[in-house]
């Protein structure tokens, strides 16, 4: 006969695990828990849930992880979960694919890499969105301004999307950082305590890659150079070998919970790596674009890890340079995101990715359409000469420059780099960034925080000293 907890000792556990969507140890149930029982009681207690289907366990022994079951989103529902996570209206396409998906992994049939798929594509005759589809997205992503430098719209909004985008894409990989977290962490440098340090690593290298895309709008395109370097940030200080960030992957991988084998030969690996870039350097339409991308290089698995992120990444390329909405997968949940990938390696059906890009992309631009209301219009003379000013403001802290030597620098660097009709208000706005800056936006600079703090420091001995 099966032995019988109380239930209150039961609820407490599941309160625990409640709001953890990437499930707790024992251990750490344990430590939440008010009066922790002795470890072989609470294993008793948690084999009881786990048996009753209160609770899902994943993985074994000391590194089991615990979890309240999935409750299925109903069909057009919009009620909040997690944190971070909404519920998406999915087609009967994408259920069908959901449906298959919730067999085990062993009884679901085992499949490689269908280079059909890749080869089947023909840019501007194939389309995996509709005419409408695609009609529809321009229309609630182009802002309403003329014609601007590709860039504009994400340099426009860069301090919301390097939280959004850096949160939400680490999120979706199982980062358990909040939101407010993820925004000390790039504003101030302040990594969460408690936590794993690789989780504020892989939100830093998201705002750097953020950052490279923004910065650097005009050079950027679906090709070697951007993805291999995006791949290279993203993955910066997480990889085994450090030598594969930004390389080809030339070891066979596999994927977890999946009955899909990646290509293994890496020059296979490369050549369809090339042919997906030509590809989609093809598209004409940038939405068409971004989620072809978001479709094939995962599906590649070009790298030995970090795709996903990549391709998150790179679907933001074409709406950066088209000065379109950026995409940020605000609200898109964890779970449904990994079957959609699961979609596309194990069926090559595309429809629940599909129901993902158009649910987030429709959010996404509602979300940063009001941030720019927000935010008002911006200064044409401000956007013209951004990376100048932010230029000259980060050399004068990086370099702890007093107020003498910072007026001087300015004078100076403004002589050299700036037309002469743009001079004196130049000067005057650079001028008045640094009085400006403290602690909640020298960030924006690019600047370190231990850069700011010797700068800081610096400038105000300096003003004591003139008011003396």
């Amino acid at each position: 006969m099966p032995r019988r907890f109380p239930e209150e000792d039961l609820r407490a556990i599941e309160d625990a695990v409640r709001g953890q969507p990437d499930g707790v140890t024992a251990q750490q149930i344990a430590d939440a828990l008010e009066s922790a029982p002795p470890r072989r009681t609470l294993q008793y207690r948690l084999k009881s849930l786990v048996d009753d289907k209160r609770l899902v366990m994943e993985g074994e022994g000391r590194w089991a992880r615990y979890k309240l079951p999935r409750i299925e989103p109903t069909v057009g529902a919009t009620a909040e979960g997690p944190e971070g996570e909404a519920a998406i209206p999915v087609s009967p396409a994408g259920e069908e694919i959901r449906a298959y998906l919730r067999q085990a992994p062993a009884a679901r049939k085992p499949v490689g890499y269908n280079r059909a798929f890749l080869a089947s594509y023909r840019p501007n005759e194939s389309f995996y969105l509709s005419q409408d589809e695609r009609a529809h997205l321009a229309n609630v992503g182009k802002p309403d301004f003329a014609a601007q430098p590709a860039g504009t719209y994400a340099k426009q909004i860069l301090n919301r999307l390097l939280i959004d985008l850096s949160w939400n894409s680490s999120r979706l990989e199982g980062n358990t950082y909040s939101r407010l977290d993820t925004r000390r962490l790039i504003e101030f440098g302040e990594e969460a305590e408690g936590r794993d340090r690789l989780e504020a690593q892989m939100i830093l290298n998201h705002k750097d890659a953020i950052e490279f895309l923004v910065s650097t709008a005009e050079e950027i395109d679906f090709d070697r150079y951007t993805i291999l370097n995006l791949h290279a940030i993203l993955a910066n200080n997480l990889l085994p070998d450090e030598s594969a960030a930004g390389r080809l992957r030339r070891i066979p991988v596999g994927i977890e919970k999946s009955a899909f084998h990646p290509l293994e030969v890496p020059q296979t690996i490369e050549a369809c790596f090339d042919q997906m870039l030509t590809s989609v350097a093809a598209i004409e339409d940038p939405f068409e674009q971004a989620f072809f991308v978001m479709v094939q290089l995962p599906y590649l698995q070009p790298f030995d890890d970090v795709n996903k992120r990549v391709s998150r990444l790179s679907a933001n390329i074409s709406l950066i340079k088209g000065n379109f909405s950026p995409l940020s997968f605000e609200g898109v949940p964890r779970g449904i995101y990994t079957e959609a990938v699961l979609g596309v390696y194990e069926l090559n059906r595309v429809d629940l990715l599909r129901d993902i890009f158009m649910w987030a992309y429709e959010r996404s631009a509602a979300r940063y359409t009001a941030v720019r209301q927000s935010l008002g219009e911006p200064d044409p003379f401000r956007l013209k000469h951004r990376d100048a000013l932010r230029t000259v403001v980060a050399e004068i802290v990086r370099a702890g420059m007093d107020r003498k030597a910072a007026s001087a620098q300015i004078a100076s660097w403004t002589q050299t780099h700036i037309d002469t009709p743009d001079r004196e208000r130049f000067r005057e706005i650079a001028e008045s960034e640094l009085l400006s800056l403290h602690e909640g936006n020298f960030a924006r600079y690019q600047i370190r925080p231990s850069e700011f703090a010797v700068w800081r420091a610096t400038w105000a001995d300096s003003g004591a000293r003139e008011r003396r």
